[in-house]
């Protein structure tokens, strides 16, 4: 059980400020309960809203092989233009993002990838390191 390093907490931190930057509420966030990935979700939260935190729910298959197939279990409540926010752990993400868009995709630790559900499948709309997302936050960005 490994806790996160200060700079994954800032970066943590950082991405819950962007995503309230780029006005991305979700319906869904669902995290795995590994310590990483938890305190992940809870560090990015923080600046949520108290509705948006609330949202916060524990998905214990997010804790090991978690599939695309999975994401699209759990997106299967949604509108069409509902939003699931998956707090997870590599290389689970980047395959998913892979499977779904029929691409490759390499989501970095404390990265953000936003997939546009179209059916069984999807378009990957954005991919951003944890550069990408400070820059969003206005957060300074040092040397990496």
């Amino acid at each position: 059980m490994r806790d996160l390093t200060a700079r994954g907490e800032a970066q943590a931190r950082t991405a819950g400020v962007a995503l309230g930057m780029l006005e991305g509420g979700f319906e869904i966030v669902l995290y795995s309960p590994k310590v990483r990935a938890r305190r992940t979700a809870e560090l990015a939260a923080e600046s949520w809203s108290e509705q948006q935190r609330s949202l916060l729910t524990e998905h214990r298959p997010l804790a090991n092989g978690f599939s695309a197939a999975d994401a699209l279990d759990a997106a299967a409540g949604l509108d069409a233009d509902g939003r699931l926010l998956l707090v997870g752990h590599e290389p689970d993400m980047s395959r998913i993002v892979a499977d779904l868009t029929g691409g490759h995709a390499d989501v970095k630790k404390g990265g953000l990838a936003v997939v546009r559900l179209e059916g069984a499948g999807g378009e990957l709309a954005v991919l951003m390191r944890p550069r990408e997302l400070a820059l969003v936050a206005g957060v300074p960005v040092g040397r990496e």
